[in-house]
């Protein structure tokens, strides 16, 4: 009974590991559609599960005079992602939360600088789910 009960719990488990992982498949091939040339992306996926009001840190460092986009989804549909951009300090250098939760932005940098990207799940939308950005520079 006992081994009856742990196959069972085991298939349980791999069950919702392969429907998690299908998810997030399903979420990146949503971000990639704003990841067209001249834009290509760094190779990273970066991707949490989000619930309530938890938010997610990526730390990302950009080189001076090149121009990055960066694309944050969550959900089937755009604009369900708040995230954020500051410098090692915690300054803000952006937020898409003033565009609309725009799925992604444009940056030139001018100097290398380390960052973090801050992202969390816009309340209005979305209770959990998961959390993808991409990185791409031209």
């Amino acid at each position: 009974m006992k081994r009856i009960f742990g196959v069972l719990i085991s298939l349980v488990c791999m069950f919702s590991a392969f429907n998690a992982m299908a998810q997030a498949d399903t979420l990146v091939s949503v971000c990639t559609k704003h990841m067209k040339p001249p834009y290509i992306s760094d190779g990273q996926q970066y991707q949490t599960i989000l619930n309530g009001d938890e938010n997610a840190e990526f730390h990302v460092s950009f080189l001076g005079g090149s121009t990055y986009r960066i694309v944050g989804c969550s959900g089937l549909t755009d604009g369900n992602l708040v995230f954020n951009v500051f410098d090692t300090e915690r300054n803000l250098i952006f937020t898409n939360a003033e565009y609309e939760n725009a799925p992604y932005w444009d940056f030139k940098f001018t100097n290398s600088m380390d960052c973090v990207i801050e992202a969390k799940l816009d309340a209005k939308t979305s209770e959990s789910g998961f959390a993808i950005m991409l990185i791409g520079f031209k």
